[in-house]
């Protein structure tokens, strides 16, 4: 059957074939497909653009510092702090009624004219040794003023979290210097930042010094203890250890009195200085200025005021240690114990998943041998985290930390050392999680690289292994580095399997120090995304700690990214370097 032919004057025959719904068809140009794919493509960048935002936006206005408020409700109550929020709702009869009756009859009207609604707002009111709350929820038609103090302060302190309040006196000795906020603010800034320094000097002997002679103490009654184990408890070698740990007993009493005279120097100093404060209702608070981390009066700070004290919470944010439950203070622990823990991971899981890929794709004969272990790396890549944790617990702490410990540490058991949960334990088990991905990406990336390349090598005399090594290696690696860079995004990020081997609420001790052998891995440490699953569903206070939550996911996702970038920048000079396929 001949197709239909059409002719005009001049041109040449011209066959006319025509498909099914017309030339003009969406469907014969496809673009239904295009439509649709580039919908959800641009559905999934929207997804992640929202997320960061709400992160990013969420989490850089934690620290910026607010005005605070007095406001006074119609039933003679007074209450001094930040706003944080407000909302709509539908006052349920029983809070009206709870209301002295001309109160309660206005509120009536008010919620009449509104359809029922009323507005209310959500005070940080702080001074928790006293009021018993951190919050306070206020409605509107409860309120009869609402000014802003101008010497209204707010303290950050080490304890009991923030105060709000008028500043009443200074006291030097117990007896006060100033009597008014106009003399009191001068003095506290005179004083303050000696007594910090005073503090930080205490916290040193406290935390560094005294931990070097426990240090010292301890390895000389573990010696003591290990010569009994040996050679028994009438050996010379148990005796000589004995009369050693005599000795060190001696000079660490010495030691310990000497810090302990310098500690108490340091209280005495700064037990002079106390701040007289008035709450909202009236009540007189003392507060010691070595308890003060900061303070300010929020209503009379202009920009550069309020700058520096946003650098300044930023700078203790990412330096210091948690306080408060976690809920205030820096995060500078889990910074620290979320990057060792990274690197450490990186360095045990890149070496072995590039060996177990050259054997698979350049040894290793097809057949079913190879076949049935490629399968299980695939399926090994769909196990949920939590069993990786569980076997992380039961393999690493107990049966191989377990096993260090009876042959080299016996004489701290029953106390373990490598039999619990620690960084390298930790990092043993992300790395198990993330093999597969650095197997199977180095796998792709040996593929990439032109046989020729290998004849060619091959022809010039080169053995299989020089091959690999000066040909095939250095065009793979781009590639081995976007699997390295996959593996570190999703350790860094894994929170369920540390929660078994070795991440733990608060770690004062770092895995790295100035102490001997300096690098600790048997410690337990800190964590970014253990920080906040604790700050999002542990904390007491919740409201405190949900702004909390977002500037710590915006640290996290920050450390991920230059962690990547760092990884990305040596991929691309690699990839400048050696000409290879993209992978």
């Amino acid at each position: 059957m001949s197709l239909p032919t059409t002719k005009e004057p001049g041109k040449k025959d011209r066959v006319s074939r025509r498909r099914p719904g017309g030339s003009n068809s969406l469907t014969a140009r496809g673009e239904p497909m295009l439509w649709l794919t580039g919908g959800a493509l641009a559905f999934c960048i929207a997804m992640i653009a929202g997320l960061l935002s709400l992160v990013l936006v969420q989490g850089t206005v934690t620290f910026w510092p607010k005005p605070v408020y007095r406001i006074k409700t119609k039933e003679g109550q007074s209450y001094l702090g930040e706003r944080r929020r407000s909302e709509r709702f539908q006052p349920s009869k029983a809070v009206i009624e709870a209301l002295p009756l001309e109160i309660a009859t206005q509120a009536r009207e008010e919620l009449s004219r509104a359809g029922g609604w009323s507005k209310r707002q959500l005070l940080r009111t702080g001074n928790f040794e006293i009021s018993g709350e951190h919050f306070k929820w206020i409605s509107d038609f409860a309120i009869a003023e609402t000014i802003e103090p101008a010497w209204a302060l707010v303290i950050e302190r080490l304890e009991w979290g923030l105060f709000y309040g008028i500043p009443k006196a200074f006291l030097i000795d117990g007896e006060p210097t100033a009597k008014t906020p106009e003399e009191t603010w001068p003095l506290f800034r005179q004083h303050h930042e000696d007594v910090r320094q005073r503090w930080r000097k205490r916290r040193r002997l406290e935390l560094v010094e005294i931990g070097e002679v426990n240090e010292r103490a301890e390895s000389a009654r573990l010696a003591v203890r290990q010569a009994k184990m040996d050679h028994g408890d009438t050996s010379d070698e148990y005796l000589g250890a004995e009369a050693e740990y005599d000795e060190v007993r001696r000079e660490t009493d010495r030691e310990f009195a000497r810090i302990r005279e310098q500690i108490d120097a340091l209280n005495q100093a700064n037990d002079r200085f106390v701040l007289l404060m008035e709450t909202a209702d009236g009540k007189e608070v003392r507060i010691r200025l070595a308890d003060v981390v900061r303070a300010y009066p929020a209503n009379q700070l202009g920009f550069l005021a309020k700058c520096g004290i946003y650098a300044s919470r930023w700078w203790e944010f990412i330096t210091d240690e948690p306080r408060e439950a976690n809920s205030e203070g820096g995060v500078f622990p889990a910074i620290f114990g979320t990057v060792i823990m990274t690197l450490i991971m990186s360095l045990v899981v890149v070496p072995f998943g590039i060996l177990a890929a050259l054997y698979l794709r350049e040894y290793a004969k097809p057949g079913l041998v190879a076949s049935a272990v490629r399968i299980s790396i695939n399926n090994l890549a769909g196990v949920p985290s939590i069993v990786f944790g569980v076997f992380g617990l039961g393999f690493f702490s107990y049966l191989v930390g377990g096993s260090i410990d009876h042959l080299f540490f016996s004489a701290k058991l029953p106390s373990p050392t490598y039999g619990t949960g620690g960084i390298l334990w930790s990092s043993l088990t992300l790395a198990l999680l993330t093999l597969p991905v650095v197997i199977v990406a180095t796998e792709e990336a040996l593929a990439a690289v032109p046989s020729s390349m290998r004849e060619g090598s091959y022809a010039c005399g080169a053995s299989k292994w020089q091959t690999i090594r000066r040909i095939v290696l250095p065009r793979a690696m781009p590639g081995i580095m976007t699997g390295m860079i996959l593996a570190m995004a999703r350790g860094a990020g894994e929170v369920a399997p540390l929660m078994l081997v070795g991440a733990v609420k608060l770690a004062p001790d770092l895995p790295l120090d100035g102490i001997f052998p300096y690098l600790h891995p048997e410690r337990s440490f800190m964590h970014l995304g253990f920080h906040i699953y604790d700050l999002g569903f542990q904390s007491q206070n919740s409201e405190a700690a949900k702004p909390m939550v977002y500037t710590t996911t915006l640290l996290l996702i920050a450390i991920i990214t230059v962690l990547n970038l760092a990884a990305i920048w040596i991929r691309a000079r690699l990839r400048r370097k050696f000409i290879a396929a993209h992978f």
